[in-house]
């Protein structure tokens, strides 16, 4: 089981505005304590598992569980068949050891064999969109980035090259993502990374993380 993410779906500040595809996403999740991580893995994980194979489903690969919180139980969503996005940039960063090792091991069918161990940093990634997203937007505007970007991780979505300049090709364009001890210096350290980032019309949130500062789990 990777580590549990929260994204945020809405364009605006708050969770208001219309839905996106992700502006953001944190892990671990404050309110993701023991006990609900608990539930998740014997009301759902464990049974989705068990109702494969009652089916005869020999199914290999990633099962993205889309949860709700609801009075500190964990609800499904939606089940994916790959990793959800932006919530996979704040997930990848914190696994330690080979990642390509882990898809191997799990087409060969020995995942079981292979140790996994995570950070206990905290991640947060924000996403850089194009003004009008997730409505109709322009492409091809000029990225201008520091020539020197430290202690970030930039994921580029709807970037493209024209020649030798950096544009826009999407509404999700770029997606920042920094590792901290705690969840205000991944906070700080995301955040001042975007700053390396400019285009004509650049949008991202400002409150990615902010909702969880001061929320206590109930371990």
């Amino acid at each position: 089981v990777l580590p549990e993410a929260k994204d945020y779906k809405r364009i605006g500040e708050g969770d208001t505005g219309p839905n996106t595809g992700g502006m953001g996403a944190v892990s671990p999740v404050s309110f993701a304590s023991r006990r609900f991580m608990d539930k998740v893995l014997s009301r759902i994980i464990k049974p989705t598992i068990a109702g494969l194979q009652e089916d005869g489903i020999p199914y290999v690969g990633f099962i993205f569980f889309g949860l709700i919180n609801v009075n500190n139980d964990p609800y499904v969503i939606e089940y994916n068949v790959r990793m959800g996005d932006p919530e996979t940039q704040a997930v990848l960063p914190r696994l330690k050891g080979d990642f390509v090792e882990l898809l191997i091991a799990t087409a060969e069918g020995r995942l079981g064999e292979v140790q996994t161990s995570f950070e206990p940093y905290s991640a947060v990634t924000v996403v850089l969109v194009s003004e009008g997203y997730p409505g109709s937007y322009d492409k091809g505007r000029k990225i201008s980035a520091a020539s020197q970007i430290k202690g970030v991780l930039p994921f580029h979505a709807g970037t493209a090259l024209r020649g030798e300049q950096l544009v826009t090709s999407g509404g999700r364009v770029i997606a920042i993502t920094s590792l901290g001890k705690n969840l205000d210096e991944a906070m700080t350290k995301t955040y001042h990374g975007v700053n390396h980032f400019q285009w004509e019309g650049m949008n991202y949130r400002k409150d990615i993380g902010m909702d969880l500062r001061n929320f206590t789990s109930d371990i």
